[in-house]
């Protein structure tokens, strides 16, 4: 249906009438009451003359989660709708998300409710559709999701700020706003009395609305956007946070996996235990509990530290608190912190953020501020003495002292305090140097430099906190996943942990949205994939993702034959295998047919225990990267692996469709003596 006449669309028509509901709402004492003055309230509003109508969604805009693009005035006519303005790096929009969860749980589109999420980026980079795709998966958004590039709704409805809640009427018409988080009371009695109302006079459709859930074309992976990586430097194990599977990867610098858990973890007693939180989003911004007591909001980052320069063990968690903006500390044995009187153990409390968000610095640390602290590294040793912070929505780099806990800025933003938006992506000296929300830090106590995950620009950085001089690492600015041998060439997709391992040569990265873990060799400027490789001995806590399983077809007699020249390689040394492969002028590849490779290693099938065997082709432009990592224990000084490749194409006029093989095989010689970072193999062939 068309839609109705407005009175006007902003936000600020609402003001008025709901302000002194939520007056009234105060003094109500019982449910019936609230329940009274809300239905009251939407009698009222729905009786105005004219309607205060939300404007339609513009043409042309790009739709998630949905068959086809959808009209307030069409699609959903009939229903009660849940507009929700977020912007996915925003703290407070995930912390929204559970209880429209909850509201979508409780009441579905066939009882006349639908939620919408309204993605108003803030950074440049989250305009990008398939960044928000990552978003919509890596937070599991079920509902509908529309890409408002412009922000054009927003600045129609004059929405001011991060989230914001706009419920509508069957009409269209607007109903409720609810700024912020933690509201979730309000919204489950107003969507309720709001359909209660219009049921009641007939206007709630129960009709189903087109869902296509974006996850359900997801190909199984190894790692779901892993977020952060850290290292056990005694045993070299790496520790992931695979966050799309909900769980944490111990694997061995093989990247053959050791455990699969969850939770604190001590891998001595293989036992896992709460330390601090209460498994409920907390408001609190001073704390003083004991951990296991104490709410917490949002912890995004953690690193072991010591109370002072005497003591000789880490007796300190140091936590980022991204939800309340504050920088936190677990102690681990009774202490000090700095300006604080002796603490007890298991005290879990505030060391520096006032709470509010911001870009502050300051020599008390109470009186700083910071804006969605997001990644944290220690720098314990003089004269550094200080906790680095990827201060992720400042798009800073700061400072916190560990002998008084002053702030001190390092790199990026700029020096007005409230403004959040000084970003970009320039190298330079302190606050000529740009980043765009980072989220990872890690200190290099062998060189004296701090790397830092620059996700938005898809970069590592480098910097010397003496010059404060920041400058690319690596990254190109492309998210594409090309694997390259060089620093210069490589690509990152909001790469959102970092770690230091191998005594300063190797830097480990958490590539997030190519659900990888990057390699980056800091001394011969080469990077890699580490292959994730699932093991019988694996000790795990819930099942592994389910991956595809192949047989190898047989080989056309017409298929090509290729030897490669013989490589030498150590155990425990990644190979990799670029495809480049190249199909007749204007071919391409056949939609729904199973074009894919194998590896094989007849008479040496130990070289392929707990290796990925197989994988799909699905664009001849972006063609995968195989990796094959030498076991530890060879049986042998001598293999073969053979590469076969399965196309299937269609011709430029699609009036013929073929399937072509190939195979490549690559002599290997196995030897003790370490190799070094090697670029991959590039097999090429032009059919």
């Amino acid at each position: 249906m068309a839609a109705p006449r407005a009175r006007g669309c902003g936000l600020s028509g609402l003001l008025p009438a709901q302000t002194s509901l939520e007056y009234a709402l105060l003094d109500a004492v019982t449910q019936q009451e609230k329940d009274s003055l809300v239905y009251q309230y939407v009698q009222k509003v729905d009786s105005w003359e004219q309607d205060l109508s939300v404007p339609d969604f513009p043409e042309g805009l790009e739709w998630l989660n949905t068959e086809e693009p959808m009209s307030v005035y069409k699609d959903l006519c009939g229903k009660v709708v849940v507009l929700d303005f977020f912007t996915y790096c925003c703290i407070n929009c995930l912390h929204l998300l559970p209880d429209l969860h909850a509201l979508e749980h409780t009441y579905s589109d066939k009882d006349g409710l639908l939620v919408v999420g309204v993605h108003s980026a803030k950074f440049p980079n989250e305009k990008v559709l398939d960044n928000i795709k990552s978003a919509v998966l890596r937070y599991n958004i079920t509902h509908p999701v529309v890409n408002d590039a412009d922000a054009s709704l927003w600045q129609e409805l004059e929405v001011s700020c991060w989230p914001t809640l706009v419920i509508l009427g069957p009409r269209g018409n607007m109903l409720f706003s609810l700024i912020g988080e933690g509201h979730k009371d309000k919204l489950f009695l107003y969507t309720s009395i709001a359909l209660k109302y219009y049921k009641d006079r007939g206007q709630i459709r129960d009709n189903k609305i087109g869902i296509k859930l974006y996850k359900d074309s997801l190909p199984p992976s190894p790692l779901l956007f892993p977020g952060k990586v850290t290292i056990d430097h005694v045993t070299s194990r790496l520790v992931i946070a695979d966050t799309g599977h909900h769980r944490i990867l111990v694997v061995w610098k093989n990247g053959q996996i050791q455990y699969s858990i969850g939770g604190k973890i001590d891998l001595e007693a293989e036992k896992v235990s709460t330390v601090a939180g209460i498994g409920i989003q907390g408001t609190d911004k001073e704390g003083g509990a004991k951990g296991e007591q104490q709410p917490i909001s949002s912890p995004w980052d953690v690193v072991f530290g010591s109370s002072g320069p005497e003591v000789q063990r880490d007796d300190i968690l140091w936590i980022a608190m991204a939800g309340t903006h504050q920088i936190w500390a677990l102690l681990l044995d009774s202490g000090k912190l700095p300006k604080k009187n002796e603490l007890k153990k298991g005290t879990c409390l505030r060391f520096a953020g006032s709470g509010n968000e911001e870009n502050r610095n300051n020599a008390y640390p109470h009186k700083a501020g910071f804006a969605q602290p997001s990644g944290l590294s220690l720098a314990s040793e003089d004269p550094w003495s200080c906790l680095f912070v990827a201060d992720s929505e400042s798009s800073t780099v700061r400072t916190v002292s560990l002998k008084d806990g002053a702030v001190k800025h390092l790199v990026g933003g700029e020096r007005d305090p409230m403004n959040l938006f000084a970003f970009g992506d320039v190298d330079g000296v302190g606050i000529n140097a740009k980043l765009q929300h980072p989220l990872g830090v890690t200190w290099d106590k062998k060189r004296n430099l701090l790397y830092v995950a620059d996700s938005y620009n898809h970069k590592i950085k480098v910097v010397d906190p003496k010059t404060k001089n920041c400058t690319t690492l690596a990254g190109t600015g492309d998210t594409n996943d090309v694997i390259s041998s060089s620093f210069t060439e490589s690509t990152f997709n909001e790469p959102g942990g970092l770690c230091i391992g191998e005594n300063g040569r190797l830097l480990y990265v958490a590539d997030t949205n190519n659900h990888q873990i990057k390699v980056m060799d800091l001394e011969t400027k080469m990077t890699s994939v580490l292959p994730i490789i699932t093991s019988e001995n694996a000790v795990v806590d819930g099942p592994f993702p389910a991956e595809k399983q192949r047989t190898l077809p047989k080989l056309p007699k017409s298929a090509p034959s290729i030897g490669l020249s013989p490589m030498t390689a150590c155990p425990g040394q990644t190979l990799q295998f670029k495809l480049r492969l190249e199909l007749p002028s204007g071919a391409k590849l056949t939609d729904g047919a199973p074009s894919c490779w194998f590896l094989s290693a007849d008479g040496n099938e130990w070289l392929l225990q707990g290796q990925i065997p197989s994988g799909d082709i699905e664009n001849i432009s972006n063609q995968p990267t195989i990796s094959l990592q030498i076991p530890g224990d060879c049986l042998s000084l001598e293999a073969v692996v053979s590469i076969s490749v399965f196309l299937y194409y269609c011709s430029a006029d699609s009036s013929a469709c073929m399937m072509k093989a190939i195979l490549f095989s690559q002599p290997l010689q196995i030897t003790d003596t370490e190799q070094g970072c090697m670029a991959p193999v590039e097999l090429r062939y032009v059919f």
